[in-house]
């Protein structure tokens, strides 16, 4: 067992970028930047570092085979330490929260940790499911910062945590989309595998478009500057949807690049609200 691995196995960079979110999700609700951010960045940065820690226990098998340089199947930390170490983790997570925080950033890290769990035990599997789990807590960033000022900040935040959510699981949909040759070939259960190409790229462009609506209602908190920086970014995003709507094939989808254009679509829109929440609170 080597030190090292403990560190690895985290994935540090991921989970210190997690934490960053989590402080710019607390100044997309409040338009400013406090000390206390630092109890979202420490309760983020640790529950990331553990639902990386649980996917590599529950993974071992499929990296044994793909990854074999992973810290669990290159024997360099052992499955069962990666369990308790996740554990670990996870409580002193949620326990920073329970010591520091406020009520609804609590319910937040709870359920997020059994979701990240479950999603690395059962749902990462199953098709649309795991889908909707990745997008659920990639978009609850915003909610995890927003609670620390309690349930007006939830709310405050509601709004860019829907939007984020219709265009991050159009994402994931196209992807799957993207993928769907290779995926067949391993026996993954994906949803344009069970239910076919045109119907998941259906549901996608109606998600995007779901995230776009809801971001336009971000109108009425910031105004019309707002509105001026928003509409452009969600053409972007509209038109990487509907480039994958026109494609018969997943290799057609894969040179539309729409998922490209959704995500640098997903990027500008953070920055989009970010400006908006400093400049005109």
């Amino acid at each position: 067992m080597k030190p090292a691995a403990f560190i690895r196995i985290i994935r540090p960079l991921n989970a210190v970028m997690a934490g960053f979110a989590g402080v710019l999700a607390f100044v997309i609700a409040t338009g400013t930047l406090l000390p206390s951010v630092l109890i979202i960045f420490f309760m983020v940065l640790l529950i990331t570092a553990a639902g990386n820690v649980i996917n590599d226990y529950h993974d071992a098998a499929i990296d044994a085979i793909n990854r074999p340089d992973r810290p669990i199947p290159s024997g360099e930390i052992s499955q069962k330490t990666a369990l308790v170490y996740a554990i670990l983790l996870f409580l002193i997570g949620n326990a920073i929260g329970i010591a520091f925080a406020p009520l609804p950033l609590i319910i937040i890290a709870v359920v997020n940790s059994v979701l990240l769990w479950g999603y690395a035990s059962h749902l990462k599997v199953m098709p649309l499911l795991g889908n909707l789990a990745v997008s659920y807590l990639s978009a609850s960033i915003f909610l995890f910062g927003g609670a620390l000022e309690g349930w007006e900040g939830v709310i405050a935040n509601l709004p860019v945590a829907g939007a984020s959510f219709g265009v991050i699981l159009s994402r994931e949909l196209i992807k799957d989309a993207e993928d769907m040759q290779g995926d067949r070939v391993h026996g993954a259960r994906t949803l344009p595998i069970l239910y076919g190409l045109k119907s998941t790229v259906l549901v996608a462009v109606a998600s995007a478009t779901l995230g776009v609506i809801i971001s336009l209602f971000l109108y009425f908190r910031w105004g019309n500057y707002y509105l001026i920086g928003i509409i452009p970014v969600d053409i972007v995003i509209l038109y990487g949807a509907f480039r994958a709507f026109w494609c018969r094939t997943s290799e057609e989808i894969k040179e539309s690049r729409s998922s490209l254009f959704i995500k640098v679509g997903m990027f500008a829109s953070l920055l989009i609200f970010l400006l908006s929440a400093v400049l005109f609170r």
